[in-house]
């Protein structure tokens, strides 16, 4: 089989350092031919992001600028509808067929939340999936839901290679460099007017500026 894409999506409501880091550790970790990253157009789980897909899709391509193991995936932004991680992978699936192995990037807190998601079972047989957590702190089947937690029993691999081992169906955890970076703390710090640099990339805060995001009204 070739080389596990990683897919990593979310809102990048702005992008920064922690998704960043994210991306590249995985690849050391799991073994990735690369990360495609996928900005929700429409994310169906919280509010209506401040700023326009087209602009957090724009700040995600300045971000990931430069590194040949990342990709940017716009369909969800084009869409203009709301983006379920299912229907994206399904997608995924047309265009690189059955057989490429596919590992889905999520966080430790949004795996916990997985069984809310938009007919979350067919995941597994669309995609692996990968749960990055601090170190020290791993996953916990204690901690998860009940019927997730029987998924995690159940498809758990022992170590990243099981991922080319099959198209889809695996989960792994990794432990990853903690960075106390969150979106929310760089939107309070730009709407307050003080800085966030050296959170986020110059070339993200340099497009935040320009086009005057994030401040208050």
């Amino acid at each position: 089989m070739s080389e596990p894409l990683g897919l990593f999506g979310g809102t990048f409501d702005p992008v920064h350092y922690g998704h960043l880091r994210l991306a590249e550790e995985s690849i050391a970790h799991l073994g990735l031919g690369g990360v495609r990253w996928i900005p929700a157009g429409q994310p169906p789980h919280r509010g209506v992001p401040q700023v326009t897909a087209a602009q957090r899709l724009a700040m995600v391509r300045r971000a990931v600028d430069g590194n040949p193991r990342f990709s940017v995936d716009p369909a969800e932004v084009e869409a203009a509808v709301p983006s379920y991680t299912v229907l994206t992978l399904e997608r995924l699936r047309r265009e690189l067929g059955p057989d490429r192995p596919l590992v889905l990037l999520v966080g430790a807190d949004a795996f916990a939340g997985l069984a809310t998601w938009h007919r979350w079972c067919d995941l597994f047989a669309l995609a692996h999936v990968a749960v990055s957590h601090r170190p020290g702190f791993p996953v916990e089947p204690a901690s998860l839901p009940a019927e997730l937690a029987g998924e995690f029993a159940a498809r758990r691999l022992a170590d990243a290679a099981g991922l080319r081992l099959a198209p889809a169906g695996g989960i792994v955890t990794f432990a990853m460099t903690q960075l106390a970076i969150s979106a929310t703390q760089i939107r309070k710090l730009l709407a307050n007017g003080l800085s966030a640099r050296y959170l986020l990339p110059d070339d993200v805060l340099d497009y935040i500026q320009t086009h005057s995001l994030y401040r208050n009204p």
